[in-house]
């Protein structure tokens, strides 16, 4: 690998900053290492970031060997190579370590609808699901109306994110707190205790309402208990 900018230690530690310590660079290999394999949903994984950088960053991993290029009949993809997929457990460790150290209360300040419900689109599980078309819209009365609401379709193994009414009729109702959706996902609560709490509401389909905890899924990282910080604080 040929790097372009150099701390000047030959350190196998300095050498590997060099190509994924740069901003950003960490959460991109995370969109690759979840699924996304084109620049659309790249950018959904890292709705902040520029298209220009993101463009930069992608022309770096390739240089460094990390990722490669594929044309296809429908466009272009992005793959890890071998070297790209050594850095999985990198990735995941540094994940691991943030859920573990980093104060919750603190990490729950930090929250992007997008991010969250493209999050839990690629890991939702449709098995419990009927056997049909279900659609969900999720509700977030605190944000802006451009922000509060989003709808996943799923149909079979497919699910699909909507920030706009896909005109579907709605199977099952779902309003809380950003915070409190955020902290489910990160299984610092439960579907049925933010129920009880009355932070979340759901109205529709007893069958979807009763399941959603097993349809829903969780972060990757949701295992891992927080070792520090104050007990988490909800919307009430």
């Amino acid at each position: 690998m040929e790097l372009t900018a150099s701390y000047g230690q030959f350190c196998p530690v300095a050498m590997a900053a060099e190509v994924v310590c740069t901003r950003w660079t960490a959460l991109v290999l995370r969109e690759f290492m979840c699924g996304s394999r084109r620049f659309n949903d790249l950018r959904r994984g890292v709705p902040r970031m520029s298209p220009t950088l993101l463009s930069k960053r992608l022309k770096e991993l390739a240089h460094a060997g990390i990722i490669e290029t594929r044309r296809t009949d429908d466009g272009v993809e992005y793959h890890l190579t071998p070297a790209g997929e050594d850095l999985r457990e990198v990735v995941m460790a540094l994940g691991i370590w943030g859920q573990r150290w980093v104060e919750t209360d603190q990490s729950l300040e930090k929250l992007d609808p997008s991010l969250l419900m493209w999050d839990m689109r690629r890991h939702l599980d449709p098995t419990p699901m009927p056997p049909r078309r279900c659609t969900i819209r999720f509700q977030f009365p605190e944000l802006a109306a451009a922000r509060q609401k989003f709808w996943m379709v799923v149909e079979g193994r497919e699910v699909d994110l909507c920030s706009t009414d896909p005109g579907f009729e709605i199977d099952l109702y779902v309003e809380c707190p950003l915070r409190t959706m955020t902290a489910i996902w990160m299984g610092l609560a439960n579907v049925r205790g933010e129920i009880e709490e009355r932070r979340l509401r759901l109205d529709g389909d007893p069958h979807l309402a009763a399941s959603m905890q097993q349809w829903l899924g969780l972060s990757p990282f949701a295992r891992e208990r927080n070792r520090v910080g104050k007990p988490v604080e909800r919307a009430a």
